[in-house]
Formats: C-alpha cells, sequence, structure tokens
C-alpha cells in the first residue's frame, strides 16, 4: 500500500491533523518515522527526499545494526554491506613521538563484526522502500513556518498544507528550522580541515578491516565495501584538500596508493569524489516545546570514529523507547525532558572525545603527542581497556 499523499486543491488548504510530525528525511528522520510509526502512532514525514548522487557511505557499529534490524530494513541492506571485522589504527605522522599501531578485532567482545558499511543511497532507498509500504503520511513539500505552543504544534508547508501534531521531531540537519522554532542554541565551531570522500577499486583484498592512518592534518581511512572496493574519507586542511580535490583519477589514485602504503595493492577511482568541510556543532538543548532534536539538528562533529549517523540512530531508539505505547500525548513537558535527560550525557561525552582525539592528532606540542601515545600504547597492551573501548564504541554498555 503507497503512503497516502496529500496536495493543495485549488485555493482550499488542506489541513491534517496527526500525533507526531517528523521533519527532515535523511536517513535519521526516516527512520524515526518508521519507528514512531511502528509504536502505534500517526505519523507524518515531513520534506523532500534525501538528495540524490550522494556517493558516501555510513559506516553503522552493532547498535545502529540491531535498530534496523528492529524497524525491518537490515534484511534488504545487507547484501548491499561489508562487515568490519578489524579496525586498525596507525600513526602515519612522522613526529618525534610516533603511537605504536593498534588493531582492534570484533571476536575480543564476542561480536562477528563491529558493524557494517553501507552505502547512504542504499540505506535510504530501504528505508523510503518501507515508508511507502505503511501507514505514515508522506509529504515532500518543505516546513516554512512552525509554531510550538504549549498545546499542540502547527506546521504550514510550501504547498499551503497544513500539519498539526502533538510532537514535532526535527530531523532537520544542522540548520534545523525546528530547532529555531524552538528557540533553541548551539555552541558551534569551524576545523580548517575537509574531507574528501571517494569510492575506490582495489587490486588487494581488506579482509574485512578498516583501516585509519593518523596524519598531521586528519585522519586517512579506508573503509570495506563488498568485493575489493573501499570506501575513502581523507581528513586535510582545506588547502590540501581542494589541491586534491582537483587531480586527475589517476594521479588521485596514486597518491592515495602512496598515502596508504600500498595496503589495498593498485587503486582506482569508482565515481565521483566529494569534499565536504569539517565543522562541530552540539545544541544547548536536545527538547523544547512539544519538540526533540535527533541527528545533526542536535550534533555534528568530524567523521572519527563512526560515531554521527551512530549517535543519531541512539537518538530515535531513545525516543521510540520513551514514546512506547502508544501514550496518549507524546509531547508532553515530562516526557521532553526525559528524552533530554537521557540523552545528554551520551551526545556530550562523544562529541567531547571526538574533538579531543582531533585536536589532539593536529598538535604539534609534546606533551599532547606523548598522552595521545601512551593512550595507543595502553589500548594494545591492556586487554581490558581495549574491551572498554570497543564496547563503548560500538554502543554495548
Amino acid at each position: 500500500m503507497s503512503a497516502p499523499e496529500h496536495k493543495m486543491r485549488g485555493p482550499i488548504m488542506v489541513e491534517i491533523e496527526v500525533d507526531i510530525a517528523v521533519v527532515g528525511c535523511g536517513p535519521v528522520g526516516l527512520a524515526a518515522g518508521i519507528a514512531l510509526s511502528a509504536s502505534g502512532y500517526r505519523v507524518a514525514l515531513i520534506g523532500p527526499s534525501a538528495r540524490s548522487g550522494d556517493e558516501r557511505t555510513s559506516a553503522l557499529l552493532d547498535g545502529a545494526i540491531t535498530f534496523l534490524k528492529q524497524i525491518g530494513v537490515w534484511d534488504v541492506l545487507e547484501p548491499s554491506a561489508a562487515p568490519l571485522r578489524r579496525l586498525r589504527i596507525v600513526d602515519a605522522t612522522d613526529r618525534l613521538i610516533r603511537a605504536p599501531e593498534v588493531c582492534f578485532d570484533s571476536t575480543e567482545i564476542e561480536l562477528d563484526a563491529f558493524g557494517y558499511n553501507i552505502p547512504n543511497a542504499c540505506l535510504v532507498t530501504a528505508l523510503e522502500t518501507a515508508i511507502s509500504r505503511s501507514d505514515i503520511i508522506r509529504m515532500s513539500a518543505t516546513a516554512v513556518d512552525i509554531s510550538l505552543a504549549a498545546d499542540a504544534a502547527s506546521i504550514v508547508l510550501s504547498d499551503a498544507t497544513s500539519v498539526k501534531a502533538r510532537l514535532v521531531v526535527g530531523a532537520d540537519g544542522r540548520r534545523s528550522a525546528v530547532r529555531t522554532a524552538a528557540g533553541i542554541a548551539v555552541q558551534e565551531w569551524d576545523y580548517d580541515q575537509s574531507a574528501l570522500v571517494a569510492t575506490l577499486a582495489h587490486t588487494l583484498p581488506h579482509d574485512d578491516t578498516s583501516t585509519e592512518f593518523h596524519t598531521p592534518t586528519g585522519p586517512f581511512t579506508l573503509v570495506p565495501l563488498p568485493g575489493n572496493r573501499s570506501s575513502l574519507v581523507w581528513v586535510g586542511s582545506n588547502a590540501e584538500t581542494s589541491l586534491r580535490a582537483s587531480l586527475a583519477d589517476g594521479d588521485l589514485a596514486a597518491a592515495i596508493e602512496s598515502r596508504s602504503a600500498s595496503i589495498l595493492g593498485a587503486i582506482e577511482i569508482d565515481g565521483k569524489r566529494q569534499v565536504f568541510p569539517l565543522a562541530g556543532m552540539t545544541a544547548r538543548r536536545f527538547a523544547g516545546t512539544r519538540s526533540v532534536l535527533v541527528g545533526e539538528a542536535a550534533h555534528v562533529f568530524p567523521p572519527i570514529g563512526a560515531q554521527g549517523l551512530n549517535l543519531g540512530y541512539r537518538d530515535v531508539g531513545t525516543l521510540a523507547e520513551l514514546m512506547a505505547g502508544p501514550c496518549a500525548d507524546p509531547g508532553t513537558a515530562d516526557r521532553l525532558a526525559a528524552f533530554d535527560s537521557a540523552r545528554r550525557a551520551d551526545i556530550v561525552s562523544r562529541t567531547a572525545a571526538v574533538d579531543t582525539l582531533n585536536r589532539m592528532l593536529l598538535s604539534d606540542l609534546l606533551p599532547i603527542q606523548g598522552i595521545r601515545g601512551l593512550g595507543l600504547f595502553l589500548l594494545d597492551r591492556l586487554p581490558p581497556l581495549r574491551r572498554v573501548v570497543m564496547q563503548y564504541g560500538v554502543a554495548r554498555v
């Protein structure tokens, strides 16, 4: 059964009333719509489809994979996903104090894989397909006005449709209109760094191992895809990344092969490359009047440790747990305060950890280099510490 379509008919404004309106149709918003609908709520999902041509991938760890299984899309995704059974960190800084190479194996915490690397386009398609077969009201217009009152929220769309809801879920990214309507301030910061993202074909197998080379200007990461293919995320200064992005495919492939010490053999660029500037942001609160924030509406940080989308799916998982029932009014102040409290420690601690790791990698100060090297040395030599860190990384805590 196709999701209902609601369109403007002549001069008459269509008015729709739902329990929950989700604004934003990226991977987090789509999943939020499915999870909340499965809890028994009447859900409207608002926003245009995620942009086509996104060739990025997402390394989704064990907790996120469990969530995707719970909402019924994992079986469709698994054929296009590559397992991440080993995670390797290599110090490629050539500094005076260098850290030892560290390799984590998923069997150390009794997992077949830490997670899976999945093309974003496949993830969005699977989620959109699940929505088309549900009772979710899918609305492709844009939210142009959001009013949050004590008893309900009202949203006016670009096609003049009006949506009234008990709760609005802001999944509309780092420039969130829901966050603005709720009057929630943010803390933002920038890095003089950008990420070059591309898909690679190579001659040697990756052996289900994700390798992160730490360089003086950011991590250079190779993440497995099915077959002899991998995703590249090469973080460097804005100037370096701009130069690399301008290279012809053959020259860029040669630079990648050199930077990776040929661990994947001969390299070819498979598809187009993309560049994304790095920045950080954390909302001061994760809930407001009749509203909650999830995904990049709540938090943004660099692509280190595969935490971004995983954190967004934990936002949605927590929200679905708190809204289980369904309850008569999902947008009450006490329920929203519970969500804010439940997400705060996880978001703040992981944002701080990723920011600290990135800044330590960029620092030329010997004491900072020493602390970083000691930390990796202890991870290499102390199995109990390794297991705690691995469990924290995949959210098995």
